[in-house]
């Protein structure tokens, strides 16, 4: 009892020293430039960073440059070389855009500066406790090392106009596939939406889910995933394409549903159907729902190396994706339409009238319809699934 009593006090001296450090880094950040490094394949995602580094231009003399990126290992990679060059501070990458292996490396090589949340005054408005994903990424501890800034969860897209009861099983999916050949299409596998295809089936077929919550190993990896690869089987042939040829990314596949090619595919964004429709890339007939037994969500986080140049920056830049301001901004479907990572019920009455106020369009489910969120896996299946995958099926 003792122990946790001074743990506690511990904990709580340090955030308060943090806090009467922050105005000191808020001076220490103007006029720094913060480099952030992130995928950048989603338009609207390049647009909120943009009007971010306005803002905190605007408000904190920090200037964002966007390091556009087609993976994050890239980002990862570089700061991996630096620190075996000896580089270790002056560092090219002050933020990444971050989740699931690329962290777990970070984490377990040393990469990361902090733990930075305690920093930062906005981050006693993040929800730990009802959104669990904002303290844990892939089962990992985030351990104040990244910080929060959007959600995602799994939806299945769907036009219908030619679909009037949408398949809401695994089982169901194929059925429904091997009926209307042609009319399904994931992204690559390369591509983390269709890797999550996968990660979304397995979930479900799977005799015991539990254990994607551990690691995947040589002993536990082909039986767990012996239903997967039996179902994909028979679902390969009746994908777009015949599942010879894969959409690059969502963006792509979206682009199928609007030319009429195809009738069902998922998403990672909740609204992204709405903000589709609203801007002419998806039909108007266009909606989404998600599986009986839930669907996979995660948060997305931010985090600065170990050897970041401009560490003051890039903490007053990821304070203000944890404002208000800037999380019911993002969720705005006409903006990202990404889900909040804040406890929304304990802002002040202007912070609550922010996301009252925001429009949802007529393919955004609800919270309540969304239903059960399920936990991503551990990083380690996906990185098998993937290699498993490209092994069998890329020939």
């Amino acid at each position: 009892m003792l122990r946790n009593i001074l743990a506690l006090a511990a904990i709580f001296f340090t955030t308060a020293a943090y806090a009467q450090a922050w105005p000191e880094i808020e001076a220490r950040a103007r006029g720094q430039t913060v480099y952030w490094n992130g995928w950048a394949g989603d338009e609207r995602t390049n647009a909120f960073i943009a009007w971010a580094g306005e803002q905190v231009e605007k408000r904190h003399g920090v200037k964002v440059e966007q390091v556009k990126l087609r993976d994050t290992a890239e980002a990862v990679t570089r700061v991996v070389a630096e620190k075996s060059a000896g580089r270790l501070e002056g560092g090219s990458v002050d933020l990444i855009w971050i989740n699931g292996p690329n962290f777990l490396a970070m984490k377990e090589q040393g990469l990361l500066y902090g733990p930075v949340n305690p920093r930062l005054p906005n981050y006693r408005l993040v929800d730990v406790e009802g959104k669990p994903s904002n303290a844990t990424d892939f089962t990992v501890p985030v351990d104040g090392l990244a910080v929060p800034w959007r959600l995602a969860q799994v939806v299945f897209v769907y036009d219908s106009a030619r679909i009037t009861a949408p398949p809401r099983t695994v089982p169901a999916l194929l059925a429904w596939a091997e009926a209307n050949p042609g009319r399904l299409a994931h992204p690559a596998v390369s591509n983390f939406l269709g890797a999550t295809f996968l990660k979304q089936a397995l979930y479900e077929l799977t005799p015991d889910p539990a254990v994607l919550q551990r690691p995947a190993t040589d002993a536990n990896f082909a039986a767990v995933t012996a239903p997967l690869w039996a179902w994909y089987d028979r679902l390969r042939p009746a994908l777009w394409r015949q599942g010879r040829q894969f959409p690059a990314t969502g963006a792509a596949v979206r682009q199928l549903m609007n030319d009429g090619e195809v009738d069902l595919t998922l998403s990672f964004s909740p609204s992204e159907a709405s903000t589709s429709i609203a801007n002419g890339s998806l039909p108007a007939s266009v909606r989404t729902y998600v599986m009986e037994r839930g669907t996979i969500g995660n948060t997305s986080f931010v985090a600065i190396p170990f050897n970041a140049a401009h560490k003051e920056a890039a903490m007053v830049l990821a304070n203000f994706l944890l404002s208000p301001t800037a999380q019911a901004f993002a969720q705005d479907p006409r903006n990202t339409g990404a889900l909040s990572v804040l406890d929304v019920a304990q802002l002040d009455a202007a912070g609550q009238k922010l996301f009252a106020d925001l429009p949802r369009g007529a393919a955004t489910l609800t919270n309540a319809e969304l239903g059960r969120v399920l936990p991503e896996p551990h990083p380690s299946w996906m990185t098998r699934i993937t290699t498993e995958w490209e092994k069998r099926y890329s020939r």
